[in-house]
């Protein structure tokens, strides 16, 4: 068991600030003030422990209050990617049996576009689940008529099962549907616990979120605030001009990003001036080493980090002394986990598997991804890395298909079933192809059945009607043949030969 961490935390250091986003600014005595109300507030709408509430939201102060107060009424919150189309999120929600979905304004109209195609359960509860979290909507109190059920949750907090899901936060699939990876509470702590131990806490600390919160890296900054005792400054969306301004005005020491967001900040100046920054946590995927080259010219601290949603975020991070000497590496893996390359080949290059207390359980109501990814005790990644003779990580590929496209993981497969369900398509294959500005892009190799016919622009748009804005071929090309091996099995790698 755990002390619920933000009345802990709002316990120990009610007045030092927590929070700054869309306009507020809160100490741990008022977030956990918010946090409680909102909690009422879900109990009032018939949240029972163990439900699952799913947040469809751009970032902003009151989703950092839901993430909190979902945990306190008991329930499992599961973030939803804003980027993704209805049809996909309502494919996430029905597999989730979510009780409720919580939306801002901007999304009202995807989020009604999701309740017309879901559960009965959930088309029901329309006009109830939609709870307004924009910037200056403060959360409701509790009615008069919950009465004591009420009080009793205001006044007591339970601690928390270190064995209990906390969230449930969904991750491509090489099937083409997503698996909803489920994070216990224990799996959050001891990844804020090996984090801290790897770059240590200040006292000036201030850690800046501009990843989406239905990221486990934008959630695990919510979390590990909390835990730390330090403040945390939380975006809407990245923009670089902002962020560069932020890390200057509000003295950010730590900030999260992708490689396009970094260069994005480089572009826009960061480096020029002195800054308060010891810790860029550069992740999603292995960095293009100019990047580095270009982050160490300028004495700006990146450090690489490895992780995956299987494993609460970091598995691997480069420490702060080692950001030049070990250029390109992710680190080696943070102390509550174990990390080693198996089945290597005679360059030692082998799948990267992690074993630890930050590892998930499993996947939701999966159980045959859970035993193909969790065997003998170890999470094979299927990321593909190796260690150097001092043990630090060096990671080649995501995976054996992934595309990471501007950080966002991008698998094949799913775009290569919406191409397939075209009429006049027989045959798809999806492989990606590096990009300037994003890292990777897709592109999508097809057959078209005999007398059939479609242009490039048609089945974009087909695409688009199915799939997230990312996810669309940045190019589709026709040809008469896919290569396939002696069983017909697609060969991806062989895509680009065509």
């Amino acid at each position: 068991m755990l002390p619920d961490w933000l009345h802990q935390r709002a316990s120990l250091t009610p007045e030092r600030w927590a929070l700054a986003a869309s306009g507020a600014r809160w100490n741990f005595r008022e977030l956990n003030e918010r946090a409680t109300d909102a909690a009422v507030w879900l109990k009032t709408l018939g949240v029972q422990s163990g439900e699952r509430v799913a947040v469809l939201a751009r970032n902003s102060a009151h989703y950092a209050v839901m993430v909190h107060a979902i945990s306190r009424a008991g329930a499992v919150l599961a973030p939803l990617n804003t980027r993704l189309t209805s049809a996909e999120l309502s494919w996430q929600i029905n597999h989730l049996s979510a009780k409720l979905l919580l939306t801002d304004k901007a999304l009202l109209p995807t989020a009604q576009a999701v309740a017309q195609q879901t559960s009965t359960q959930l088309e029901r509860l329309d006009q109830d689940f939609t709870f307004d979290l924009s910037a200056n909507s403060p959360v409701p109190a509790a009615p008069t008529q919950t009465g004591q059920a009420a009080s009793r949750v205001t006044r007591y907090t339970p601690p928390f099962n270190l064995s209990n899901t906390h969230s449930i936060l969904f991750t491509s699939g090489t099937t083409g549907q997503p698996k909803g990876a489920q994070l216990t509470f224990g799996n959050h702590f001891f990844s804020a616990v090996g984090s801290a131990l790897n770059l240590g806490l200040h006292a000036e600390d201030v850690w800046l979120a501009c990843l989406p919160l239905f990221h486990v890296g934008g959630l695990s900054i919510l979390l590990r605030g909390v835990m730390y005792g330090i403040p945390v400054v939380v975006h809407e969306s990245f923009d670089a001009v902002t962020v560069n301004r932020a890390i200057a005005d509000e003295r950010i020491t730590i900030i999260s990003v992708v490689s396009i967001m970094l260069q994005r900040m480089l572009e826009a100046g960061l480096g020029a001036q002195p800054t308060s920054l010891r810790c860029v946590l550069l992740g999603g995927g292995p960095a293009p080493r100019p990047l580095l080259e270009a982050c160490a010219a300028r004495g700006l601290p990146v450090v690489q980090t490895y992780g995956l949603t299987e494993a609460a975020s970091q598995v691997a991070t480069l420490a702060p002394e080692d950001a030049l000497r070990k250029l390109g590496s992710a680190g080696k893996p943070l102390l509550p986990t174990e990390l080693k390359i198996e089945n290597p080949d005679a360059s030692g290059v082998g799948e990267i598997v992690v074993r630890g207390p930050t590892v998930t359980p499993g996947y939701y109501a999966n159980t045959e991804a859970t035993a193909n990814v969790l065997r003998d005790g170890w999470l094979h990644t299927g990321d593909m890395g190796y260690l150097d003779d001092e043990g630090y990580l060096y990671v080649l590929d995501r995976r054996d298909d992934l595309i990471i496209s501007g950080g966002e993981n991008v698998y094949p497969a799913e775009i290569e079933a919406v191409l397939l369900s075209h009429p006049a398509i027989a045959e798809a294959g999806v492989t990606g192809v590096e990009d300037t500005r994003w890292g990777q892009v897709p592109v999508a190799y097809v057959v078209l059945r005999s007398g059939e016919s479609v242009t490039e622009t048609e089945a974009k748009d087909f695409c688009a009607a199915r799939l997230a804005k990312y996810k669309i071929p940045s190019k589709i090309f026709f040809t008469e043949a896919l290569p396939r091996n002696t069983a017909g099995k697609l060969l991806r790698r062989k895509l680009k030969d065509l």
